[in-house]
């Protein structure tokens, strides 16, 4: 029998193909679009995925102000840090975050669904988010995908 012709093949940093995807957040629900974001940011839709290596898509989205959220969550839904110093608790709701800097959401969303170690680190470089249509990847030629193709 020859072992040969069925070994795991293992990608690595010089043997993945990345591409550039460009995503149109649009009327998109935030959860659904951060989910199938992180999906493509962590390379799980090709075939040869590796968990431990950065195999995914560079990712550019663009209309990120013009996001959704369902239910009362533009009123009810908080995000809060701390300073670090006593009483440095500061909380500020999604429409307060969405005036004040609108790609702040989507960043959050999709840095929630990523690996909590260096390679998420890594990964969350590759995600590039703009408030309106213009972007500056066009030399990269991203290629347009609707997110209800991937699975």
């Amino acid at each position: 029998m020859d072992t040969l012709s069925y070994k795991t093949i293992s990608a690595n940093k010089a043997t993945v193909n990345k591409e550039w995807v460009l995503i149109d957040a649009e009327n998109e629900t935030l959860g659904r679009l951060a989910s199938r974001v992180a999906y493509l940011l962590r390379g799980k839709h090709k075939t040869n995925y590796t968990p431990h290596v950065d195999c995914g898509d560079n990712v550019v989205i663009i209309n990120a102000e013009k996001v959704n959220l369902s239910g009362a969550k533009w009123t009810d839904k908080e995000y809060v840090r701390h300073s670090g110093y006593p009483g440095g608790q500061r909380i500020v709701t999604a429409q307060e975050l969405m005036k004040k800097k609108p790609t702040a959401m989507v960043e959050k969303a999709v840095k929630g669904m990523l690996p909590k170690n260096r390679l998420g680190r890594e990964l969350f470089r590759n995600l590039y988010v703009y408030e309106g249509p213009e972007h500056k990847q066009e030399a990269q030629q991203p290629k347009e995908i609707k997110l209800n193709t991937i699975k």
